[in-house]
Order: C-alpha cells, then structure tokens, then sequence
C-alpha cells in the first residue's frame, strides 16, 4: 500500500499530527496584524499623554484613542474567531506566550499593568491630576473632555480609571461573545456585565454627580454591595447621604438592604453567580478581558486551603473594620448629630449609640451562627466548622473586651487607622494592584479566589442553602479534562463529573465555562430542587435506585 504525491500533500497540510492538545500558534494572518496596529497606534496616543506631551483637540485625540483602542481589540477578535466554526475552541494555550505565563506575555505584562496601577492608585500627579485648584495635563488631562461631558467637572485619577475600565470590559466582552456565540448562556451573562458596567457602574454614577448641584451627594455605584463596597458605612459617605432628604436616604436604605434581603434571596434562587459573573465589576473584567488568562488559575489541594482561609480572613477584617468605623461616630446618648464648619447642621433621634450597636452586632452575629450550627452544620467540613467558631469568638472577644476597658477606640486601634489599612491592603494592593495585575500570572480570579469579602459571603449562602448546583452525568464523562483547565476558581470540576457527583462549592461563581467546553454535555447549570434525583453515592457503591419509588414521589 502506498499513498500518492497528491494525498501526501493534501494530508501534510489538512493534518500535521494527532495531538489531542492542539499544535503551536501559526503566524499572525494578515487582518490580525492590522488590527494590531490599530490598537497599537490608540494605545501609542494615550502613552504620549502619559508623558505629558501637549494635544490640542483633547476631545478629539480622546475620542481617535479609545476608538482605535477598542476597534483593535474588536478586529482581532473577529479576525480570530469569527469565521471559525462556532463551538470549543482548544488553540494551543499552553503553546502561546500570553496564555502560558510566558516572558513577554506573563511577566513583562504583569509587571506593566501592576506598575500602572500603582501610579494610578498611589501617584495621580505622576499622570497629571492637578491639586488645590491647578489644571489637569497630561494622560488624566486627555479625559477632561469626556469628564465635562458627563458631569461638567475636571477629570479625576478614578474617572480615568473608570472609562478604561469600561472600554476593556465592552471591548473584550465583545472578543468574549465571538469566541462562545455558541452558547446563548455566556452570551446573555456576557451582555449583563457590560451593560452594568457602562450604565450603573460607570453612566449614572458620572450623570448624577453633574445633576448634583451641592456636590453633597457622594458618588455611588448602584450594582456595589458591603463589603465590597466598603466606604458604605464610612462617616462622611452616611452623612452625604442623610444632608441629601430622601433620596439619600433612600440609597442609604437600598445599601441596607441590598445587604440583609437583597442578596440572601438572590443567591437562595440562584447561587452567588446573579452577582459575581452577571453584575460585578471585578468579575465582569476578569471574564472577558481576563478569559485569556483563566487556565492559569492554580488547581492544586493547597491552594484550596489558602484560599479558603484567606478569604474568610479578608471577611473578618471587612466586619471589624466596618463594626469600628460605625461605632467611632454613633453617639453616647440617642442624639445623633451631622456638624459641618463647626456647627450642627441636622439632628436625629436614634437607636444605634455606640452601646446598642455593639450588643445589636454581637446577637446579630450569634444568632446567624447558632443557625448555620443547628440546621447546616453538615455541610460544613471539619476545619471550616472550627474556622467559624475561631472567628465568632474572636470577634465577639474583642466587642467584650472592649466593653470591659471603657476606651474610645474600638478593639484597643484607632478606627481611622483600622480603616486605612483595610483600604489600602484590600481595597487597593489585593484587588486593584494584584488582582487585576497579575492575571497573566496568577489568572483572571485571583481576587474572587483569595481576596473578595463579597464573594466569601455569598459563597458561604451558596453552599449552605443554595438551590443552584451545577448536575453531572458521569456517564458521559470521558475525562478530557477540559472543564478542570478552563476553570478559573480552580475547582477540579473532573473529579465531580467522573462520579455523577452534582457540584456545589462555596467558590463556584457560575460562569459555565466548564460546562461550554465540555465536549459531551456533561455538566449542566441548574436551580431545581434535589428531590426525584438519583443520588449519585448510591450508584458509585453499586445500590440500584428504585426507578418506581423516586416516580411516585414526583406525581404527588
């Protein structure tokens, strides 16, 4: 048997090898090279202005900027993806220096976008913020038009931060929505993120500090929920909002309750993923400007450990800095004063003196503890229930001894330093400089895994009375593996599917990508109840389910 010259040809060219794994990235074609070049040139105009150099028509290079930016972006993707067939799309990441943490692509980029955030975070005046009246110049002085357009004020370091912010989230959602347009799921939660982004996160909030006339009202990201949104309860952010009649009482309220109802219903219907995967920002730039990146996420037992205890430790830091903050201002007696330039500008009659609050917090606390001991304590492991009591004792230690010492400052600190370094550790260094920095490192979830106080909450409602759970049919499994490697939370999401084990974990956000890849369909995202399942232990110790038992109990 032999082959001819013309089946030779045409199989060296259809197929190079067998490789299961995908082969090394051929050459940029020509279209993805262009579109390089259109992206370059925007991001060659925005590093003049970083180093100051003078643009007259600031709006108008502003404008040429972000538009060659994005469309550069946009371009490749399509180049990329748009007339391949829609489905998984396994292109050698591991082969790619982007994707694989290598030099030029992992550590030179980590290394420039953590930089920046420093200087953005730390040294604004380094990218021109004017101070004590001066004009802005500079990269921060290039957005100036778009900032009077929005709110007719100078722009700021956070405004900057927040168009960019917004363009790389629409921009890569895009690139994001080409990639998946199989699956109506990442299209929709895709579409979600960007749309509350660019309208709560990034629109309103701009919008209604130009319709504020006082300038009293404090900037508030709607979709922002405690303790990520951690300034909520922060003296001058409560007096703000109560100057302002109702409607900041109302958003004070609405903070409140986005909180203590909000939330819990939610994630009660349908897992911590309303939030983390569909509103978040952090999780809205993770998933589509950080989708290159979510491979590299670690998947070792050790790294479960650390972050397990680590985000928790970040949520008990985010109570007692918060319970700190709010006694250092509550009254003595049940008048609660606002001063302003020395005088008492509105006066309250209230419950909450520093007494009452602490006693409030500290049976609040016991209360939600001696539930989750009573009624799920099963679906805690052995270390996480010794976590829990360590922690509740811990705090309330601290709420006792600081009854017993009569000082003004809580917890033996000074609440203004408490909360200093809660903002600038978390709030600035873990989610800002490293979170978001080291997604070629790191990958995408860096934040949500180790860091987010927000999503230590929710996981901790997800996995105690959650309905959503994402079912397995491990009889279709063929352990490719796929759904472990895309997995940005490290979950090794194989080891369930292999069982038939339905997976619900605390640090699961829902984004379905394991699901996406899967080329079987083996996994599957649901909100149903367990009852009229099969469960999946008595199958794996060879017990028959009894078929007429479990349609019997469905018809009634």
């Amino acid at each position: 048997m032999y082959l001819s010259i013309e089946n030779y040809i045409t199989m060296s060219v259809y197929q190079r090898n067998m490789s299961l794994t995908g082969e090394p990235p051929k050459a940029l074609s020509t279209t993805e090279k262009i579109a390089s070049a259109i992206g370059m040139v925007g991001l060659f105009i925005l590093i003049l202005a970083f180093f100051n150099v003078n643009l007259p028509w600031k709006g108008a290079w502003l404008t040429a900027a972000l538009v060659l930016v994005s469309g550069g972006i946009i371009a490749f993707a399509r180049a990329q993806y748009a007339h391949k067939q829609a489905g998984i799309k396994n292109d050698g990441v591991w082969f790619k220096d982007l994707s694989s943490r290598g030099f030029w692509g992992g550590w030179v980029l980590a290394i420039f976008l953590t930089s920046f955030y420093i200087v953005l975070y730390f040294f604004p005046a380094t990218l021109g913020q004017g101070n004590d009246g001066a004009a802005n110049t500079g990269l921060i002085g290039l957005f100036d038009p778009l900032s009077y357009l929005l709110k007719g004020q100078a722009a700021s370091q956070w405004f900057v931060y927040g168009t960019l912010y917004t363009v790389a989230i629409l921009s890569f959602g895009i690139k994001f929505i080409l990639k998946y347009r199989h699956n109506s799921y990442e299209v929709i939660r895709t579409g979600s993120v960007m749309f509350f982004q660019t309208t709560f996160a990034f629109l309103i909030p701009e919008i209604m500090a130009g319709l504020n006339s006082t300038k009293d009202l404090p900037y508030y990201d709607l979709k922002n929920v405690w303790p990520l949104n951690y300034y909520l309860f922060e003296q001058w952010n409560v007096n703000a909002l109560l100057v302002n009649g109702s409607l900041g009482m109302t958003m004070l309220l609405f903070g409140v309750a986005s909180i203590l109802v909000i939330t819990p219903i939610l994630t009660y219907k349908f897992g911590k993923r309303w939030y983390c995967s569909w509103v978040c920002g952090c999780g809205g730039l993770a998933e589509t400007a950080g989708d290159s990146f979510r491979q590299l996420s670690d998947k070792s037992t050790s790294a479960w450990k650390i972050e397990r205890w680590l985000v928790h430790s970040v949520l008990v830091f985010a109570v007692i800095s918060t319970v700190g903050i709010v006694h250092s201002y509550l009254p003595k007696n049940n008048t609660y004063k606002i001063w302003e330039d020395g005088a008492v500008v509105k006066q309250y009659d209230t419950f909450f003196t520093q007494s009452n609050f602490l006693i409030l917090v500290g049976t609040s606390l016991t209360i939600i503890f001696a539930l989750i001991w009573i009624f799920r304590r099963n679906e805690l492991k052995q270390d996480a229930r010794y976590g829990a009591i360590g922690f509740l004792f811990m705090i309330l230690a601290f709420i006792g001894i600081h009854f017993m010492s009569g000082t003004e400052n809580l917890f033996f600190f000074n609440h203004g330093a408490v909360k200093s370094a809660y903002g600038f550790l978390i709030g600035a260094v873990f989610s800002g400089v490293i979170g978001t920095g080291f997604y070629p490192i790191l990958g995408n979830r860096a934040w949500c895994r180790f860091g987010c106080p927000m999503a230590a909450i929710l996981g901790l409602q997800q996995r105690l009375f959650s309905k959503f759970r994402i079912t397995t049919n491990g009889g279709q499994c063929i352990s490719c593996g796929n759904c472990s490697t895309y997995c940005e939370m490290g979950i090794d999401v194989r080891s369930y599917a292999q069982k038939g084990e339905n997976i619900v974990r605390a640090s699961c956000v829902g984004c379905g990508i394991c699901s996406a890849v899967c080329p079987r369909g083996v996994l599957k995202l649901e909100n149903g109840p367990l009852e009229g399942r099969i469960n999946s232990e008595a199958v794996l110790l060879g017990q028959e389910p009894d078929l007429m038992e479990l349609l019997s109990n469905n018809k009634k």
